[in-house]
């Protein structure tokens, strides 16, 4: 029998990540959409006609054996309290990055999901990026040598901030580029290189009257020695390179951004032809002392590995596709981002 997954939020991360890649994925199914907008409940309806179309979390929390699984792509302020209602009525989670504005609701959240036995985790789509898995690959491999230091960037173009909770000032919120972007490139240094800490932090507003950073930088130091550089933004009319991979034998250099969230906007889906592979003109190049430079395809990206391993979890006892212990290390290192900008 498929797992019964009801997702709450339709917003992007519902419509365009989570309901997609839980349909695509073998023994599993979308059973319930909660949305409080007519718009998005038409489109989920239309979508997925088997699908209960909620209006309100309480309406499934009034039925919890409907479902067998709830994926959160709500906002940031509604993680934490919405996991602990889920976890309540006895259901396991994914939920969204950052799953908590603070590593001390984020701890409560894991300690409490531990003490019912629910699986809990989060949805850090950005490990299975194709370039992300063609760094991954480079550096095990040894083809750059040892690496000494690692640069990502995560850069947009938002001239206009947008209303609401994404550019709120209340901690609560988790508002900016440093909760939205940041947990993407803060999680993917920690996968490479191990546990760090943070040697340096600017966090500036360089949109007028905003309340919260729209363009960050920071040094990472991690005990395995590797330094990481990293940047995200909302203010990058011209992004530099989104990775640059220095080692002792060779550089790996890659533009662009993976383009899975594009062609799920555009309606492909995982196992379609083409799915998650990047253009040949946007593949990076291996440059070594000798001056020579070696074109590298890049991996195929892989969201619906995530949920791959999420059924996994719930169905044979595997470790979770993301462990939240990993989110809350970068959680730790946005709040420490934050306090050397208010020191």
């Amino acid at each position: 029998m498929d797992i019964r997954v009801a997702i709450v939020g339709y917003g992007l991360a519902g419509e365009v990540f989570h309901a997609p890649l839980i349909a695509a994925t073998p023994g599993m199914q979308v059973a319930a959409v909660v949305t409080g907008d007519s718009g998005r409940a038409q489109r989920a309806r239309a979508r997925y006609p088997a699908a209960q179309i909620l209006p309100s979390a309480d309406d499934l929390w009034a039925r919890p054996r409907d479902v067998d699984l709830v994926v959160l792509g709500t906002p940031n302020p509604t993680h934490v309290p919405l996991t602990l209602e889920a976890l309540a009525h006895g259901l396991p989670v994914v939920v969204d990055k950052p799953f908590a504005a603070s590593v001390a609701d984020a701890r409560s959240v894991v300690d409490d999901a531990r003490r019912r036995g629910l699986l809990l985790t989060v949805f850090q789509n950005r490990r299975w990026d194709g370039d992300f898995l063609t760094v991954q690959k480079l550096v095990a491999e040894g083809t750059l040598g040892g690496v000494t230091r690692f640069e990502s960037r995560f850069e947009r173009w938002r001239p206009m901030p947008r209303t609401g909770w994404r550019e709120s000032a209340d901690p609560r919120d988790a508002g900016g580029v440093l909760f939205d972007l940041g947990p993407h490139v803060i999680d993917q240094a920690l996968q490479l290189f191990g546990p760090a800490r943070l040697e340096h932090a600017e966090l500036d507003r360089r949109r007028p009257n905003l309340a919260v950073p729209d363009d960050v930088f920071l040094a990472l130091e991690h005990a395995s020695g590797v330094r990481s550089h990293l940047w995200v933004s909302a203010v990058a009319p011209q992004s530099g390179p989104r990775f640059h991979v220095k080692g002792s034998r060779a550089v790996f250099t890659k533009y662009g951004l993976d383009p899975q969230e594009v062609m799920l906007k555009d309606g492909a889906r995982p196992g379609d032809a083409g799915y998650g592979e990047d253009a040949e003109s946007a593949w990076g190049i291996v440059a070594d002392s000798d001056g020579r430079m070696d074109r590298v395809p890049t991996l195929a990206g892989r969201y619906g590995a995530f949920y791959q391993g999420v059924v996994g979890a719930l169905r044979d006892g595997t470790p979770p596709p993301v462990d939240p212990e990993g989110s809350i290390a970068g959680l730790a290192i946005i709040e420490e981002a934050m306090r050397i900008a208010r020191d």
